[in-house]
């Protein structure tokens, strides 16, 4: 592979990376606004304690941050936490059958385009975390809730 390709993949899997990040985060909105659940979206580490320049390196471009209350639904967050997967659906329309093979014309930067993809496509820890543990999240805000009355 001649210099130029690999600077080409290395583009196309670095701006597949950062499109798709951005569309992970958004899968967590959608689900959340569907179950009717308040959230705030960060962009570039707009928390507090982290940098821009931080963010933009450790890939924290954007987060969603679901504003919790003790009627928040526990399977509207499972949902929410979850929703990432949807991104693996061309995929698993091509597996099907319903849709051709990108992958097939062997083309390096379909390839990296595809990885940096399906990257995004995975749960994150912290999703994982709300899977299993959504109800302790709820619990203990209404327990904060309940403590500042």
């Amino acid at each position: 592979m001649d210099p130029f390709t690999i600077a080409g993949v290395s583009g196309v899997l670095l701006l597949t990376l950062c499109l798709g990040t951005v569309v992970h985060e958004y899968t967590h909105a959608l689900a959340l606004r569907a179950f009717g659940i308040e959230y705030r979206i960060d962009w570039l580490g707009g928390r507090k304690g982290i940098g821009r320049l931080r963010a933009g390196v450790l890939g924290t471009w954007a987060s969603v941050t679901p504003q919790l209350s003790a009627e928040t639904p526990v399977g509207g967050l499972r949902v929410a936490a979850l929703m990432p997967l949807t991104l693996t659906i061309p995929f698993i329309l091509v597996a099907i059958g319903a849709l051709s093979d990108p992958l097939a014309t062997g083309s390096p930067y379909v390839i990296a385009a595809a990885v940096a993809w399906l990257a995004c496509a995975l749960p994150s820890p912290q999703d994982f975390s709300t899977v299993w543990y959504a109800h302790r999240l709820v619990d203990e805000e209404a327990s904060a809730n309940d403590g500042s009355h």
